[in-house]
């Protein structure tokens, strides 16, 4: 079969799978479209702000949808097909199961943080634990996704804009958007972004078909393609995070649960939105190997200049100079839009830790301005170790939420699998990394590392039969408790 019908089918799979089970995994959670949403009951006119359902949609896609459903795709690419099988049923079964359970969860517990959440289901130890790794993990997205459209924007301006330029000003406005109101900047100007994005993701997709430079080859879909025969378990599966399954969007989605006003709406809004940055990781994977025709030449390409050369000269070449810049803008919207509300996210996160009101200006610039400190000494890291970090990091903080909503179900009487089973399979997966990778890990060999992932994966899921359930706190308490 050619790429270009694993692409075809993998699309039609992601629209059909919104529409079924994401309606069943609506139905299992129970959303009440008659209970009061934090957006109602503890507006504050900041971080607490009812907003339209449409723009709450694009909001969140556009929040989750940084870097990651662009490069990690293109990376994905050179295992052939196998990533886009993973991207489809990735996005259907886990990732969009994720951030509805983030951002439903969140609502449940009055539009807390991922740390409370995660407490709230697995412990007080989780907790704490949660805190500092999701404040570790938001400012490493913000420097990943300020880095990234940098070095994108420095390859389509005159040279006095260089990249540390680009850096200085993407960092600015990631500085005013964190501080300000958030219907004020990210509520007005996310509406354009999210055009731009649009005409990007559905303007590469038709000239994929009508470009003579673009050649669908056929190939098997679990083939292990790469040039350098990297193992395809675990590896795709950390490789492509953000298009199949990210914990980074956990820590978004209750950023759009504080401004939701009716429950209805979160399949659309945080189920919808994951199956929408799907469909844009599906293109650049299937981009990266069919524009390159081959997985051979694609490694050459990102060997002379990474993902961000593929997004620029694939582009320029499928949709023309005008085409092609409206393409890279909208790659470099999906990162700024994804590194102002990852750094907006930390400053709530341990506003939270302190139980300190962000009302006034000068409470948020004390959190905010030795956040940004961090973010810009990090910015001497190069790109790869840092990209390397967060990929192992996001999905792991992604197997932790997916634990929570299991508990979260269980403890409901409801039908936790739709959670459990995901989140086994990445606790393997990110065991299995850990041990294997050379130079993030252990470098155990590939074998024993699939043994110890299984037998960690197993224990996991033991515990949670044995005492998942009775970790939870039900969130009527959390609210009373909130309240006194």
């Amino acid at each position: 079969m050619s790429n270009g019908m694993y692409f075809l089918l993998a699309t039609a799979g992601l629209v059909v799978g919104y529409l079924i089970y994401g309606t069943i995994v609506a139905k299992v959670f129970g959303a009440d479209p008659n209970r009061p949403t934090p957006a109602i009951t503890k507006a504050d006119g900041v971080d607490y702000v009812a907003m339209p359902t449409w723009k709450v949609w694009l909001v969140q896609l556009l929040n989750i949808a940084g870097v990651g459903p662009v490069f990690g795709p293109i990376l994905g690419a050179l295992y052939g097909p196998a990533a886009l099988v993973w991207i489809v049923i990735g996005s259907i079964f886990a990732g969009a199961v994720h951030d509805y359970m983030s951002g439903m969860l969140s609502i449940r517990y009055g539009g807390c943080n991922l740390p409370v959440i995660v407490g709230n289901t697995l412990g007080g130890v989780a907790k704490q634990l949660m805190r500092v790794f999701a404040v570790i993990l938001l400012v490493l997205v913000g420097v990943v996704f300020a880095k990234a459209p940098a070095g994108l924007l420095a390859k389509m301006t005159p040279d006095a804009m260089t990249f540390n330029v680009w850096l200085g000003i993407i960092f600015a406005y990631y500085f005013i958007a964190t501080i300000m109101p958030i219907d004020k900047i990210i509520g007005r100007l996310y509406p354009i972004f999210g055009a731009v994005l649009l005409i990007m993701a559905f303007g590469m997709t038709v000239m994929m078909f009508a470009s003579p430079d673009v050649v669908f080859y056929n190939s098997a879909a679990w083939t292990n393609q790469h040039p350098k025969q990297l193992p395809l378990y675990p590896l795709v599966f950390i490789t492509i995070a953000c298009g199949a399954l990210s914990g980074f969007h956990s820590t978004q989605s209750p950023l759009m649960a504080r401004c939701l006003n009716n429950e209805k709406h979160g399949k659309s809004v945080f189920y919808g939105g994951m199956i929408a940055e799907g469909f844009i990781g599906l293109v650049w994977a299937t981009v990266g190997m069919s524009f390159y025709h081959g997985p051979e030449a694609l490694q050459q390409a990102l060997a002379s200049g990474g993902p961000a050369t593929v997004v620029h000269d694939s582009a320029i070449a499928l949709m023309g100079g005008f085409g092609g810049l409206l393409a890279i803008l909208g790659v470099v919207a999906l990162p700024v839009t994804s590194g102002d509300t990852a750094f907006r996210a930390a400053r709530l996160t341990i506003a939270e830790v302190f139980n300190y009101s962000q009302r006034p200006i000068p409470s948020r610039l004390l959190l905010a301005v030795p956040i940004f400190a961090v973010g810009l000494v990090l910015c001497q890291v190069g790109f790869d170790t840092i990209w390397n970090y967060f990929g192992w990091s996001n999905q792991s903080l992604a197997s932790i939420v997916l634990w929570s909503g299991a508990v979260y179900l269980a403890s409901h009487g409801r039908f936790h699998w739709i959670c459990t089973v995901p989140a086994v399979f990445m606790t393997a997966v990110c065991t299995t990394f850990i041990c294997y990778s050379p130079k993030l890990g252990f470098g155990i060999p590939i074998e024993t590392s699939n043994i110890i992932g299984i037998a960690v994966a197993l224990a996991a899921f033991v515990c949670f039969m044995i005492f998942g359930p009775k970790a939870h706190v039900e969130a009527d308490e959390v609210l009373k408790k909130e309240s006194a």
